[in-house]
């Protein structure tokens, strides 16, 4: 009776010319250990400059433009904010801010959400040069429509009032053609023909198919939309000639002075201006963040 013998294979671990497997989990070690170090740099690139506003906000004026620079935090916090609330309507103004990009995030997410599902799921005449005309808005600078806007404002006699904030910002061509290229691609025909047969008509389909479908771009431009009008300064200042309606960012302003300028209490009205923008993105983060992590999943 014969034995058999295994004959011995030659592989690339156990061939040195070869490599082997070793060289391979070395390379790859590295390579994740490099994306770390990227990821990680990347980081404290970017928290960086946020952590820096806080020292300063904490910080006197001296401290700040001291050398070399404190990268500690200093014990004026408390005195800043004491001095950007009695310089500033600080309650008021941050009030009337809520309302302004609150009202434009909704309306923006409304408006430009019907109208992506239009342009990307119904045929009317006139769609694609209304679709054209409507990217070619793009291209225009907003600077350029500040006389234009302000003129139509003073016939309506809304200068002063934070509804000149509002409409001119309830829609966008950013946020449509974003929103229409993601129906585009998410929304399956065979979905809204199963609801046209259900007896849906536009705007119930519209609710109950397009928006849960589009729900991460929403938050996505909701979020920018929010951001955008907190932080907006030129328009505001252009048309809020009340000192009531100011927004926080053009009643920040009043903290400069033109001959001596307390930057820690700058800065510290500033840190008061990007904490809320930091929740709102935390909180709106989750919704589109789960969408992209369902949508990989499904992919």
């Amino acid at each position: 009776m014969s034995t058999l013998t295994p004959v011995p294979r030659t592989t690339a671990a156990a061939d040195p010319a070869l490599g082997g497997d070793k060289h391979y989990v070395a390379r790859g070690r590295i390579a994740r250990l490099v994306t770390h170090l990227c990821v990680i740099v990347g980081v404290l690139l970017s928290i960086f400059p946020f952590y820096w506003l806080v020292v300063m906000s904490t910080s006197t004026t001296a401290e700040i433009f001291g050398y070399p620079p404190k990268l500690t935090f200093g014990n004026s916090f408390v005195e800043n904010i004491r001095n950007v609330v009695q310089s500033v309507d600080l309650m008021q103004s941050l009030l009337n801010t809520i309302i302004v990009s609150t009202a434009c995030a909704v309306l923006v997410m409304f408006f430009d959400s019907l109208a992506a599902f239009a342009f990307a799921k119904f045929d009317f005449p006139g769609k694609r040069p209304l679709f054209i005309l409507l990217i070619a808005t793009m291209l225009v600078p907003g600077s350029l429509s500040l006389v234009p806007s302000f003129i139509l404002m003073s016939t309506l006699g809304w200068v002063g009032t934070l509804q000149a904030l509002i409409v001119p910002g309830a829609a966008n061509a950013f946020g449509i053609f974003l929103l229409r290229q993601m129906a585009a691609g998410s929304i399956p025909d065979d979905l809204l023909d199963a609801a046209r047969i259900d007896g849906a008509g536009f705007f119930t389909t519209y609710w109950r198919v397009g928006v849960p479908l589009l729900r991460g771009g929403l938050a996505f431009l909701g979020i920018f939309t929010f951001i955008t009008a907190w932080n907006d300064y030129i328009w505001p200042l252009i048309i809020l000639v009340d000192p009531e309606r100011q927004t926080l960012q053009t009643a920040l302003q009043n903290l400069n002075s033109v001959h001596l300028t307390d930057y820690g209490m700058v800065m510290a009205g500033a840190l008061i201006s990007v904490v809320p923008l930091i929740g709102v993105f935390i909180i709106g983060a989750r919704h589109f963040i789960s969408n992209i992590a369902a949508g990989a999943i499904k992919g």
